[in-house]
């Protein structure tokens, strides 16, 4: 299909929901991008291609590449335990859980928000003002302190507290705030100079604001339902054509070592008959071949889908900036090319 008559098509499905975000999908035969929606709606500040989205979780691949950078360096390994890599008293946590374990979510480890049993991450900072997250730590009392959901290494169940435990080891091995690591030795390395971790309240330029519509059909900001700061476990900052740089770095073998950038895209947990989870990653795979890899992120007000076909060197990524619709624009492009 032509890239003029894919964008009609695309177009289509962003008028018909409404769609504000910015796709882009990249291959050796294809570039297309476009932009939707307003960044900043009262002053009508319209979305571009060099916005940047909150992408939620879809930044935990950042968090499993830095593990993985520092057991390339040989100062953890992936059968590190918990206390061994950090001096934080976790009462009840069973202390044969391993980072392996924290990777692939299935540590057992309290969460202090259960997507399967929460749906409104906003609930969270009705007690913890959430003005106060803007460190690692901060998030420590919300979990420390529960007891274990399963036995160690048992089940898939995904958990945002691994990440964060997982990025207060980053610090703890690097010497370095988590935030200032992903910059220098992910975002850097990969050419991803608009992206970081940013402070709800000290955005930088071309950021969009995150929309959520309320019950009567106006729309609010997310100022109020994330944490001040993004954090290991989801909130970074990207633009759409930094996360294409971001998959050629990475399928080039740019951040990690030809053998442990395999590592980090194996097939590690079994979430489905044909769907499981590597290092911070999905893995799609029919009859043992890998499919696609898929990056995804929900919050309030951020909506985030992207995929990488090894076999057509194909990279999409959808970033929207309010809760829904990049799934949508994602399927449209996946079934046209």
């Amino acid at each position: 299909m032509k890239n003029s008559d894919l964008l009609v098509k695309i177009n289509k499905t962003a008028k018909r929901i409404q769609f504000s975000g910015t796709f882009y999908a990249k291959s050796k035969e294809l570039s297309l991008t476009e932009s939707y929606g307003y960044a900043n709606r009262s002053e009508k500040v319209k979305n571009e291609s060099k916005t940047r989205y909150g992408i939620a979780s879809g930044c935990k691949i950042f968090t499993a590449i830095a593990i993985c950078q520092l057991v390339e360096e040989g100062k953890i390994s992936f059968s590190s335990k918990l206390n061994e890599c950090l001096d934080i008293d976790f009462p009840y946590f069973d202390q044969n859980v391993t980072i392996h374990q924290l990777l692939t979510h299935t540590s057992g480890i309290p969460d202090y928000f259960d997507e399967e049993e929460m749906d409104d991450y906003e609930e969270l900072w009705v007690t913890t003002p959430m003005y106060h997250i803007r460190e690692l730590k901060d998030f420590l009392p919300l979990f420390k302190n529960k007891e274990m959901q399963d036995a160690a290494g048992r089940t898939f169940h995904y958990n945002n507290a691994g990440y964060i435990v997982l990025g207060l080891t980053v610090e703890k091995v690097s010497g370095l705030t988590f935030s200032d690591y992903i910059e220098r030795f992910v975002f850097q390395k990969a050419g991803m100079m608009e992206s970081g971790y940013f402070e709800m309240d000290k955005l930088p330029a071309k950021v969009a604001l995150g929309y959520v519509q309320k019950p009567d059909g106006g729309w609010k900001t997310n100022t109020y339902s994330l944490p001040a700061k993004s954090a290991s476990d989801g909130g970074a900052y990207v633009t759409a054509e930094d996360m294409i740089l971001f998959w050629k770095a990475l399928m080039d073998d740019q951040l990690l070592t030809p053998e442990m950038t395999r590592t980090l895209l194996k097939s590690m947990a079994e979430i489905d008959e044909d769907l499981f989870y590597g290092y911070g990653v999905y893995i799609l795979k029919e009859e043992e071949a890998v499919v696609k890899y898929i990056l995804m992120g929900y919050d309030p007000g951020v909506n985030f889908r992207s995929v990488y076909y090894p076999d057509k060197q194909l990279s999409i990524v959808v970033c929207s900036n309010e809760s829904e619709g990049a799934y949508e624009i994602l399927k449209e492009i996946e079934v046209s090319i």
